[in-house]
């Protein structure tokens, strides 16, 4: 390894030797961005991406998009696989072509061998054929590199003064490519604000893209729908201000070599990172929070060596409980890092998302700061393919799947696990790394660890070859009772198999025809949203069938309608009900997520025109469903199916809501009453605000649920909460009509089996700042502590809290199936809930809080 100092040294000679480059009050503030990345062990094609990021469109506001991907195809390129491999990816935009001459004499054939040359293609019309852009994307031309010998040669003795090892002749090649980056940039982009060209992207087998515009945009317009890679990144940027008219500015950073990084977010103390990267040598030329962090990340991934651990504790510091849960040995490790790098640990909120090319492993990163104030979701499905994601929303996974399933059975729509991460986390990190690895056969195998390199096991169990159905189901349904119905389909369901399993699907649907479309929607809703064992098949794909099912059973409504359910035809067919049972049928695909005719206007339009029960299918992303009813809506019901955007039920004053599966953000936002139940888990911030109603979930939640929370809401969360729950609660007294949460603290195995979390609550900040309401946490065997709390207390769980607690708890079982008497239950007997659940209130004096308490010690 060469000596870090060597290197820093001779970087801060470079920089000292180019004009100086200051951000402007003004330049290149952040706002939220939205993110999708991949790892697959086959190529995926650009195309599947499309939707995904055109999903996203509100996270970007046409300022700023791009993509990187790792793993390429040779032949795409021009080259073969050794060129590719050994060769630097070395990627210019050109925004005045004019100028390539000079960049090729001054900067590429003095310093590189040059094994080929590729011009990406543009789309000629795309002033017609993308209206949104504003200006022309750069000319892109990637050139094939090797160093000079001669060059690199002087390079080392001059510029790093030391004789090396041939074994860091490597390390000595790649910081030689970063300082002829680096010159290049200043010359033909940074020097007197020129912009005329600037390096996308440094690396082996990976190639940075992007543009004034959005992600989508950069696929279209240099025709890369059908170019294949191992990982993807997408991404669209959400500036607010500065210099947000040129492509330098937007995601992703290819600054490090051989990686390529995103992030969502704000860095609050971007002048201290600056500073701390000054000191080392670096200075940023494009002005924007990512490319510091993609500095520091290369800086001590790549000089400094460190483990990918350590580099992730270097960003994204341990602190508070998580800290004090660590080894002695590694606590020791992480406050050495801390003490050195604090001053260049980014501030959040931020999510990372990193595409790397390390040799023959390809590799997708997602790391999760300790504020978790951005959104971020991660997933993987193992099939005859494995593949993994990290994103800022579900939906956006969902759409991804889509598009792969819709041309490969290979895949499917659905996605084995989705979970969020907690930042920092003791058992995980909060952050999680995808490998895309070369087997002996030359095939790819995705492997999965998380922070402290622990593999995580993304095997589910499981048959995931879902084939034809068999002629006859094992099952007869005529004049059964629908409940009876679903509870024999799952004694038999784990005996089945696959063809056998599917028969049976048909046979619910063909059975609509005698017993009713209700019927149907009744036996197919509880087998979509309970939790229960599928034998042999992957509950994931079982899910996938018996969704898509439901769906083929109410779309048909929409020409063969009948008593309880009436499709519309197109947008804006506005049929009026013909009874206050029957359900509109509305088909989410044709509305745009959000704007003034999006889907949730349209619902508002069907109630003004009398509808009160909706049955929304094919959900895409779409947001603000349930919003502006207006007052008193207890007669609205509205089932949701599909990937639903951000702000689920905000406002609602009375409707009940029923999403069939994950919700994403800020469900329930200032909720007034009615009924939320979502058969799955909630994003960030759910219940923001909210002032009362029953809100039901039966997994986990993200980041800050019922914060700001005020009147009586009363909320269970069957799962847990990763941080920060019920911050700022000020939801009176439950004894007397004031509003609660309750934790259960459970999870469901691959059988559908309830089973304790090895704690109820992982996090700290529990109660944060709370004024009023309480917090009732399944924890019989106390394995919450004082030091979570943070303005809140343990207190007596009387019999007055169990008759406050006790009806939600029975109306939790009625929507989820989960016994009253089983949360109950401990060690096999029935406990007193006074010794199951836990009761926590504010504290009425004066807390001090963590910020205080740190200032009094250090006094």
């Amino acid at each position: 390894m060469i000596d870090p100092s060597k290197i820093i040294r001779a970087r801060r000679e470079m920089t000292a030797s180019h004009p100086r480059f200051e951000r402007n009050e003004e330049d290149a503030a952040e706002g939220g961005c939205g993110v999708v990345g991949l790892a697959c062990e086959v190529p995926v094609a650009g195309r599947h991406l499309f939707d995904s990021l055109e999903q996203m469109r509100n996270r970007g506001n046409g300022k700023g998009g791009g993509v990187a991907m790792v793993g390429l195809d040779a032949n795409q390129f021009g080259v073969d696989e050794s060129i590719l491999a050994n060769s630097y990816l070395y990627s210019v935009a050109y925004l005045n072509s004019a100028v390539r001459d000079a960049v090729e004499e001054s900067f590429i054939h003095p310093n590189f061998h040059v094994d080929h040359v590729h011009e990406m293609p543009a789309l000629a019309t795309w002033k017609e054929d993308l209206p949104s852009l504003d200006t022309r994307p750069p000319d892109v031309v990637c050139y094939f590199l090797r160093p000079r010998e001669s060059s690199l040669d002087e390079f080392v003795s001059t510029k790093l003064q030391e004789i090396i090892d041939p074994k860091d002749k490597e390390a000595a090649t790649q910081e030689f490519v970063f300082h002829v980056t680096h010159s290049l940039n200043v010359e033909f982009y940074a020097k007197d604000g020129r912009t005329d060209a600037f390096v996308l992207s440094h690396g082996r087998d990976l190639l940075i893209l992007k543009i004034v515009g959005y992600a989508e945009d950069v696929i279209r317009y240099y025709s890369l729908e059908d170019m294949t890679a191992h990982v993807w990144i997408g991404h669209h940027r959400y500036p607010t201000r500065g210099r947000v008219t040129h492509p330098g500015g937007a995601h992703p950073f290819g600054q490090g070599i051989d990686c390529a990084l995103v992030h969502n977010g704000d860095f609050s103390n971007y002048v201290s990172v600056k500073d701390y990267l000054a000191q080392r040598g670096m200075e940023p030329l494009f002005f924007t929070d990512t490319e510091v962090g993609a500095l520091a990340f290369d800086l001590h991934r790549r000089v400094y060596g460190y483990s990918m651990e350590h580099v992730i504790e270097s960003l994204a510091p341990t602190s508070e409980l998580d800290y004090v849960m660590l080894p002695e040995d590694k606590q020791e490790v992480y406050s050495a890092i801390q003490r050195t790098h604090i001053h260049g640990s980014p501030d959040g909120p931020w999510f990372f998302i990193i595409a790397q090319s390390e040799g023959s492993t390809h590799r997708l990163i997602g790391i999760t700061d300790t504020s978790m104030l951005r959104p971020q979701v991660f997933a993987y499905q193992r099939g005859e393919v494995g593949i993994a994601f990290c994103g800022s929303e579900k939906q956006v996974i969902d759409a991804v799947l889509d598009s792969l399933a819709s041309e490969d059975r290979r895949f499917w729509r659905r996605a084995d696990q989705y979970w969020n991460a907690r930042g920092g986390s003791y058992t995980d990190g909060g952050a999680f790394l995808f490998d895309v690895v070369r087997r002996e056969d030359g095939s790819k195998e995705l492997v999965m660890t998380n922070k402290f390199g622990d593999v995580v096991d993304t095997h589910p169990p499981g048959d995931y070859m879902s084939i034809f159905a068999t002629e006859e189901s094992p099952l007869g349904f005529s004049d059964t009772d629908p409940v009876l119905a679903y509870q024999s389909v799952l004694e038999a369901l784990p005996h089945m198999s696959w063809p056998e399993a599917l028969a049976t699907i048909e046979a619910i649907e063909e059975n609509a025809s005698s017993a009713g479309r209700e019927w149907s929607w009744k036996v197919l809703t509880l087998l979509l949203d309970r939790m229960y064992d599928t034998g042999s098949l992957r509950r994931s794909r079982w899910l996938d069938s018996v969704e898509a099912s439901l769906i083929r059973t109410t779309y048909a409504a929409r020409h063969q309608p009948c008593d309880g359910f009436i499709g519309q035809m197109a947008p804006g067919h506005r049929p009026s009900p013909t009874s206050d049972i029957q359900r509109i049928v509305v088909d989410a695909r044709p509305y745009p997520p959000e704007g003034t005719d999006s889907l949730a206007l349209e619902l508002v339009a069907l109630h003004e025109a009398g509808w009160k029960r909706f049955v929304i299918l094919h959900c895409r992303g779409h947001r603000f469903i349930g919003n502006g009813f207006g007052p008193d809506t207890s007669n609205v019901e509205i089932d949701v199916l599909g990937a639903v955007g951000d702000y689920l039920g905000s406002g609602s004053d009375g409707m009940r809501i029923t999403m069939h599966g994950n919700a994403q953000d800020q469900v329930a936002q200032i909720h007034k009453s009615g009924e939320l139940v979502v058969h799955g888990d909630v994003g960030q911030c759910y219940g923001y605000g909210a002032k009362g109603g029953r809100l039901f979930v039966l997994g986990n939640a993200a980041g800050r649920p019922m914060i700001n929370a005020v009147g009586s809401p009363k909320v269970i969360i069957n799962g847990t909460a990763l941080d920060y729950l019920a911050e700022s609660f000020m939801a009176g007294d439950p004894l007397e009509g004031g509003g609660f949460v309750v934790i259960n603290g459970m999870m469901f195995d691959q059988r559908g089996e309830m089973l304790s979390l090895e704690t109820p609550y992982p996090g700290g900040n529990l109660f944060s700042l709370a004024s009023g309401g309480a917090i009732y946490v399944r924890d019989p065997y106390k394995r919450l502590s004082d030091s979570q709390l943070n303005g809140g207390a343990f207190t007596e769980m009387t019999d007055l809290d169990w008759a406050v607690v006790e009806p939600l708890l029975q109306r939790n079982e009625e929507h989820f199936g989960i016994p009253l008497q089983r949360l109950l239950t401990v060690d096999g007997e029935v406990a007193n809930p006074a010794e199951v659940y836990r009761k926590i209130i504010p504290v009425k004096s004066k807390t001090l809080h963590a910020e205080a308490a740190w200032a009094g010690h250090a006094d």
